[in-house]
């Protein structure tokens, strides 16, 4: 019974959206305030009932209610009850209708905290989220019913993929909806402002937050998913530039250009259409992402579904959305004329450099990642494009942006002088140097890749220091200025810290990491990177849903023991499937990172070991990115109105 009203909440959802997707967009048209005002009971009653559904599925989940052809296939009765949640959205079916939870999560907290917009813009951009709502709505009910009984069902279940079942991936997907779907509301604002022919500062300052909001959630989603990676796959790496890794990276760097570009638009009410088009292309980028993920035209170990006719039916979603709001913005960008006009050496200036770039690095990864599609579908030949592609071409985009972003923080509004920016930074770049130079002595003659990453770390976290600094003027009482400068400042510069700590992360991790790969006897002791590992016993054992083979295994400095590690080798009966689970010593400066393989015909166990120097700091910086994000969005210029003019400060301080 519960079930049938999750099923009969989502039809009901359906209709609201669409009814949110008409009435206001003709009030906002005719300009019956009546009609615009429904929007936001609209968009209110969309999401709680899509909640709803949501709750409903989750109990089927929970109880293990093998009625439901969903939980028959991604559950299982002694699943621990962590899994069993995150069961729900481990699927096609369930992750769909997370999926337009959070789209109408986002369209009810526009609604909500949207009391500063004018109506008529409110009303369209609430029209357009339930416009994308519908679509989908239509999507889950008619190819992906999550809600499906069985006319026999089953003793027990077939249980998750155990791949799936780990924390990691527990709270992997949700972040990264968050992040991906929110964007949906951007793109919202885009549509809604090109109807109304109309983007100033504004309108910059409006969707701000909500592109912040999103590129946050999506940098805390892709840590989360490189990170499980890293420990859970059991082949030592964070980043494989597989497909669906690209469909989550894309979006990510394009929000990044249009979280700077929208600081334009909100400052000096320049470069107005790349913004709507950046907007516009954000969401594109994910549309894209949930067909690469769902219509299994690309192979990846992360693919949720490989239905063609699902394929073809998101395909259309996106060409409707993204060819609708292409030609919306042909017909409008002449009208969005630019205000400000500003220098070649300027913020702005810097500012439309990092868009390029970001854009560009984009466009590379997207080329590498359908390539294999095209060339199947044109030429009739099957290849893979691999790391050595994104690596060389990817790479010297993101040195260029990292040399850049100190400069173009530094930098004045519309007129600078590129000789005042290099003697602002003049000690940092040293101080980089120095740092490069540094672990190029250490490395003892290895390649470059290592002291070249470490300078363009180090000359972010410094830039970002010094641009703070520059910013409390002059005189005494700098340090209490400092803690008095405005969040969305320290928010930039903790943010391009946080880049600079994962630079420094890859670089190091990539070029120095040590792998020895051997069998081992149980007693054996072995030298690795100038520390001892030794086996010393492997057992069987068993978990709450899996049998497994765990080796204790300790790390040695000298005679000193640093460690003792447990991997494992757990095979899942149900599943019919065996995952690897490394043990690793999480450090500062290094991790030991083991991984026990199947026993050999001669005695002995495959043993894997790898020395990762700085492999934490790649997820650190993630996260460090991310709390920037959270420090600027809670700037109290983001929590007033929009509109409202701008008041004096009553003590300006002179930039240096």
């Amino acid at each position: 019974m519960i079930a049938e009203l999750g099923h009969f909440a989502l039809i009901l959802a359906a209709f609201v959206a669409l009814f949110q997707a008409v009435v206001p967009f003709i009030g906002a048209a005719r300009g019956w305030t009546g009609w615009m005002a429904a929007a936001v009971p609209a968009a209110t009653a969309q999401f709680l009932l899509t909640a709803g559904s949501f709750a409903a599925l989750t109990h089927a989940f929970v109880t293990s209610d093998f009625s439901l052809k969903l939980v028959v296939e991604n559950s299982h009765s002694l699943k621990p009850m962590l899994y069993k949640v995150s069961g729900v959205w481990g699927n096609h079916e369930g992750s769909m209708l997370l999926w337009v939870l959070i789209l109408t999560l986002f369209g009810a907290l526009c609604a909500w905290f949207g009391s500063d917009l004018p109506p008529g813009l409110k009303a369209r951009v609430l029209a357009v989220q339930a416009m994308i709502a519908a679509a989908f709505f239509a999507f889950i009910l008619f190819t992906s019913n999550p809600f499906l009984r069985l006319a026999r069902p089953p003793m027990d279940g077939q249980d998750l993929n155990p791949l799936l079942q780990d924390p990691g991936l527990a709270f992997h997907p949700p972040f990264l909806y968050l992040g991906y779907v929110g964007l949906s509301l951007t793109f919202s604002f885009a549509v809604a402002a090109l109807i109304e022919g109309r983007v100033d500062a504004a309108w910059g300052r409006w969707v701000r937050p909500w592109t912040l909001v999103s590129w946050m959630f999506l940098t805390v989603g892709i840590a989360l998913g490189s990170w499980w990676a890293y420990y859970e796959l059991g082949w030592g790496g964070f980043w494989f530039w597989d497909p669906v890794e690209n469909a989550s990276f894309m979006p990510w760097l394009i929000t990044a250009a249009l979280l700077h570009c929208a600081i334009v638009v909100e400052k000096r009410e320049s470069l107005k259409t790349w913004t709507i088009l950046l907007a516009i292309l954000a969401f594109g980028f994910s549309l894209i992402g949930t067909f690469i993920v769902r219509s299994g035209v690309i192979t990846s170990v992360h693919a949720f579904a490989n239905d063609p006719e699902r394929g073809v039916f998101i395909l259309a979603i996106l060409a409707v959305f993204m060819g609708g709001a292409l030609t919306l913005f042909a017909a409008r960008a002449g009208a969005m004329t630019s205000k400000g006009v500003f220098g070649l050496v300027s913020r702005e200036s810097a500012l439309v450099a990092n868009n390029l770039l970001l854009a560009v690095a984009c466009f590379v990864v997207f080329i590498g990642t359908i390539w294999p599609l095209v060339a199947e579908l044109l030429f009739g030949r099957k290849l893979t494009v691999g790391a050595p592609f994104f690596n060389a071409a990817f790479t010297p985009f993101m040195i260029a942006l990292a040399v850049i972003l100190p400069v173009g923080a530094v930098l004045p509004w519309k007129r600078g002088r590129a000789g005042r920016a290099a003697a602002q930074l003049a000690t940092a770049a040293a101080l980089a140097e120095a740092a490069g130079l540094l672990a190029y002595a250490v490395q003892s003659g290895r390649s470059a890749l290592a002291p070249a990453g470490i300078a363009l770390g180090t000359w972010l976290v410094l830039g970002a220091l010094r641009d703070l600094w520059l910013r409390t003027g002059r005189g005494e009482a700098r340090l209490r200025r400092l803690a008095h400068l405005p969040r969305a400042d320290w928010g930039k510069a903790v943010a391009h810290a946080g880049l600079g700590v994962t630079f420094i992360g890859i670089a190091a991790m990539t070029a120095w990491q040590v792998e020895d790969i051997r069998v081992a006897r149980i007693g054996d002791r072995f030298e690795v990177a100038g520390y001892g590992i030794s086996l010393d016993a492997v057992e069987d054992t068993r978990g709450p849903n899996y049998y497994t083979t765990m080796a204790t295994m300790t790390v040695w400095d000298g005679d000193r023991p640093l460690a003792t590690l447990h991997p494992e080798k757990r095979v899942y009966p149900v599943a019919q499937m065996p995952t690897t689970e490394a043990a690793i010593d999480n450090g500062i400066w290094r991790d030991f990172y083991l991984v026990i393989g199947d026993p050999q015909q001669g005695g002995g166990y495959a043993v894997r070991t790898y020395v990762k120097p700085f492999a934490n700091w790649i997820w650190a910086g993630a996260i460090i990115m991310a709390l920037g994000g959270l420090l600027s969005l809670t700037d109290r210029r983001f929590r007033v109105a929009a509109g409202a003019p701008r008041q004096r400060p009553v003590r300006p301080v002179a930039a240096e």
